[in-house]
């Protein structure tokens, strides 16, 4: 519109109206910010402003006030993981948007994101419904659980392939088959970390053991491999083990409690993933197959976020076109170090300044990521 046609009255009119827009919305994020969770982290305590609210849509805000890095979790009973938010930097913020069932739960602070961390119980009330009345989200539900049972369906030979190989001793070929039984895991992550017992027996390192556990799974058998060069019959039972617990996680994802803020806070924890272990070399340490992980954990988050796409974008378009371009440029920067076979580079062979490119891609895409729960909420 032209000034020239923008009388006093005019003025005075849109005046007004900005005013009672600006209140409104005032007012609304007055009640958002009154309606939230507020925990304060510190290395001695987890301070929950609330411990009972309503069931449904949650935000949670987080402040790590002490000097470690931290995560917070909420559990339901038997440690299954409600929602999570991992990577807190000392003096930072985060916020979840989750969908939480009425019952008992408990949140926990875990001042240097280890151990059973520091807990406080909480009730959630109310008839326990949170289930999205939008019919895109349901179906984007669906299609996720479909993906993951997809995923874990094509780990299980994957990984029995790996296991033949242990017991028949051929370490090279056990070696070669190492990464790619770890694909669908990596993408699906966020699907078997909900369960709260199927990690911590499939994908723990050494440094992760809680006191008393005993150490299994893949990285196990990494260390076997390339850091002692041995096959024996420990290295045997632990891929007969491997098998047999990833069998369990395909047969309960039906089970898995799946909506579309899970979704996308899966997604960001897939990004959290890749920056505390995979960009440091962490993760794989022994065979140095990072690249490999961190691509399908990539694959893994954009899979989430494009079944809610057509949400977010509804509510958020400058958020979408935003993930858009940093997905397409973290994959374009994978694709560098991809090989003729289907393998990347060997992550001890990428300098320096090449993880600190990669570092910079995570974090520029794991900053939008982090809203996407919050732009998928019905209201």
């Amino acid at each position: 519109m032209s000034a020239r046609r923008s009388t006093a009255a005019t003025l005075l009119t849109l005046a007004v109206a900005t005013a009672a827009l600006a209140g409104c919305s005032q007012k609304k994020d007055d009640k958002t910010a009154a309606d939230a969770v507020k925990v304060n982290a510190t290395d001695t305590a987890c301070e929950v402003s609330k411990t009972t609210f309503p069931a449904g849509h949650v935000s949670i805000d987080i402040a790590n006030k002490g000097s470690k890095v931290t995560e917070v979790y909420v559990y339901a009973a038997g440690d299954k993981i409600v929602t999570e938010r991992e990577n807190i930097g000392p003096g930072t913020k985060a916020t979840i948007t989750a969908e939480i069932k009425a019952g008992s739960y408990e949140v926990a602070c875990k001042p240097g994101m280890v151990g059973d961390g520091i807990r406080q119980k909480i009730t959630v009330t109310g008839d326990g419904s949170a289930a999205p009345t939008d019919p895109r989200l349901t179906a984007a539900v669906d299609s996720y659980r479909k993906y993951a049972q997809e995923q874990a369906d094509a780990t299980v030979p994957a990984v029995e392939a790996f296991a033949a190989a242990i017991k028949g001793g051929d370490l090279e070929k056990a070696k070669s088959l190492y990464a790619p039984s770890r694909t669908g895991w990596e993408r699906a992550e966020p699907v078997a970390e909900s369960f709260g017992d199927v990690d911590p027996k499939t994908d723990t390192r050494e440094d992760g053991l809680e006191p008393g556990q005993e150490w299994t799974g893949w990285h196990k058998l990494e260390k076997s491999l390339w850091a002692d060069a041995v096959i024996g019959d420990a290295e045997k039972k632990l891929a007969d083990q491997l098998v047999a617990d990833l069998k369990d996680w395909q047969k309960r994802i039906p089970e898995a409690e799946i909506t579309a803020t899970s979704m996308a806070n899966g997604a960001k924890e897939l990004l959290d993933e890749v920056a505390t272990g995979k960009v440091t070399g962490e993760e794989d340490r022994y065979s140095h197959t990072d690249l490999a992980d961190f691509a399908a954990n990539v694959e893994g988050a954009k899979k989430a976020y494009e079944l809610l796409k057509p949400v977010a974008a509804e509510k958020d378009a400058e958020l979408a076109k935003t993930l858009d371009s940093e997905f397409a440029a973290i994959q374009t920067l994978l694709a560098k170090y991809k090989q003729a076979d289907g393998s990347y580079t060997s992550y001890d062979k990428v300098t320096d300044a090449e993880r600190k490119t990669f570092s910079d891609a995570v974090n520029s895409l794991g900053e939008p990521l982090s809203k996407l729960a919050a732009a998928v909420v019905v209201k």
